[in-house]
């Protein structure tokens, strides 16, 4: 048995608390977050008055709003919700010094050898929700064994007993008539969990004894076990409708019938396969912002206000010795919505004569809306710095002009390709080690690889300027050029033929161009004018014949 001991921390109102706190106008107010799934607006966080009106997560905002008329809505800003997530977990580690972020709303710590500090883990809870309650956060709280078990406690722990399951083949079942005139039935006597109404009191909370997982687990929903909805509806049809009832079952058959990965679940919440927990690590913050005393909403003054970030920023990077590789410019608007672009260079740079031009090409793209009142520039993703090589005056002259032009200059013009269609979209061709004519380069991200420095290989054989997949040309089924022969619609006469050179597929690969078997390449001249790269496919049972593959120049 193991001695580790988890807390898991879950916090269902996350969204609705985070706003809240930054409009205090609204507390006591029915207040649903409002999340767009593209189709239609749900529910993802509502406030303790809300729930209370019957409002839930999930439903659509129109049935949410024909439920309770006075409802007030904001609109989910996940990025935010990650970030107070993030901010809670900083806050967590005075608990203990192993804590992981579960989303979207969870935390996980490891408090083994940490409880006593607290009074035992009764008084660690207590320390927890009272300063969530001095935060103004909602809050469950769940101590087992293992991070599953201790997962389902803080969710389904102090819920709604479920009725018993009925077979359907007992004496005192209601009968069909019966059941039409009782009233519906809630959704969790099948098998779900209950909804929360809302916390009233003390926040619900449980602690399961060392040793005693199997049995504070035995009387919880399968839900429980963090698996999808609809492996729940398939178990609630079984009668599986908890998790002792589910863990008396053959293991063999499970795992037929739903696969291994609930049975994963299930042994991960028991304990018998180990779930470590992988603490977040603290990745070094690259931001600055800047609040405004008055909205704005001209692009001239946001413009204004991310030349001063951005000299504030590079400074920072150059201090620690870093460098921008990709950069987020946010703009919050006093509506409380967040405008953001990001940009993407093609070499890091803490220069901000480099980055300043990729931003001012996205500015129009941010919607100032009723005034910004804050700016946030932040150096998402960073690099360290290319070190440089000591110098002399006589050697820095020489070469300054030269990688002035060359490579810095290639870089921003990368950049700014990169602003408007994507890095992803630029290339740059590196030599590869093969002797078939389409496959003697290979392309490579022009942003994340440097130019090719070694001189590049000479093949034996001259290639086409042009290349394409193999075209069929109009000739006679013979081996050797044809004098004359169709290609594009256009009858073209034979004046020099050079070759041939003959290829064998690659056997380790299947290329379906390449399944022709054996190909000799001509280099054709014609006497319209045209250098063709033409080759024979010796092929037994399919593709045989003259193609065009290329154009020389």
């Amino acid at each position: 048995m193991s001695n580790r001991r988890t807390l898991s921390l879950w916090f269902p109102r996350l969204g609705a608390d985070r706003l809240i706190r930054i409009e205090p106008d609204l507390w006591g107010q029915s207040l649903a977050v409002l999340r767009d799934t593209g189709q239609m607006q749900v529910v993802s966080s509502l406030s303790e008055v809300a729930a209370r009106e019957g409002v839930h997560v999930g439903q659509p905002h129109r049935d949410a709003q024909a439920l309770c008329p006075g409802l007030v809505t904001r609109l989910q800003n996940p990025q935010a919700e990650a970030a107070f997530l993030s901010t809670l977990r900083r806050w967590a580690v005075r608990f203990s010094p192993w804590v992981s972020e579960e989303a979207p709303a969870s935390l996980m710590l490891d408090i083994t050898g940490c409880a006593h500090l607290f009074g035992g883990e009764r008084g660690l809870i207590d320390t927890v929700q009272d300063g969530c309650l001095r935060m103004g956060l909602s809050v469950r709280a769940g101590i087992a064994d293992t991070p599953g078990a201790a997962w389902a406690l803080a969710r389904f722990a102090g819920e709604t007993k479920m009725p018993a399951h009925r077979s359907g083949d007992a004496i005192d079942q209601e009968a069909p008539a019966t059941r039409v005139r009782a009233a519906r039935r809630r959704h969790w006597t099948k098998g779900g969990p209950a909804p929360h109404i809302g916390l009233k009191g003390p926040v619900p909370s449980a602690i399961a004894g060392r040793g005693q997982t199997r049995t504070a687990l035995a009387d919880l929903p399968v839900a429980g076990l963090r698996i999808d909805q609809e492996t729940q509806a398939h178990l609630a049809r079984l009668g599986l409708r908890k998790i002792g009832d589910l863990a008396g079952q053959p293991r063999a058959t499970v795992a037929r019938r739903f696969g291994k990965g609930l049975i994963l679940r299930l042994d991960q919440a028991l304990g018998v396969t180990p779930e470590p927990i992988t603490p977040a690590r603290e990745a070094p913050n690259f931001a600055v912002r800047l609040t405004l005393p008055e909205p704005i909403g001209l692009r001239a003054d946001i413009e204004a206000g991310m030349h001063r970030l951005l000299e504030r920023l590079c400074n920072l990077l150059q201090e620690r010795g870093k460098a921008a590789r990709k950069v987020r410019l946010q703009a919050f608007r006093a509506d409380q919505g967040v405008e953001w672009i990001e940009v993407g260079l093609a070499r890091p740079s803490a220069v901000s004569d480099r980055i300043r031009p990729l931003l001012e090409m996205k500015l129009d793209e941010i919607d100032a809306g009723f005034g910004v009142d804050m700016l946030r520039l932040e150096a998402v993703q960073v690099e360290a710095a290319q070190k440089r090589r000591m110098a002399g005056h006589f050697e820095a002259r020489n070469t300054a002009a030269k990688r002035l032009g060359d490579d810095e200059a290639l870089d921003d013009l990368i950049g700014r390709l990169g602003a408007r269609v994507g890095l992803d979209r630029i290339i740059r061709f590196y030599p590869a080690d093969s002797h078939l004519p389409e496959k003697t380069s290979k392309p490579m991200a022009a942003a994340w690889a440097g130019p090719y420095e070694d001189p590049w290989p000479v093949p034996t054989t001259p290639r086409p300027l042009q290349q394409w997949r193999p075209e069929p040309v109009m000739a006679p089924d013979s081996p050797y050029p044809p004098g004359q022969f169709r290609w594009r619609g256009q009858d073209l006469h034979l004046a020099v033929a050079m070759g041939p050179e003959r290829i064998t597929p690659e056997w380790w690969l299947d290329d379906p161009d390449w399944r022709s078997g054996v190909r000799d390449y001509w280099r054709v001249t014609c006497i319209e004018g045209a250098c063709l790269h033409l080759f024979y496919a010796h092929g037994d049972t399919m593709s045989a014949g003259w193609f065009c593959q290329g154009r020389f120049a």
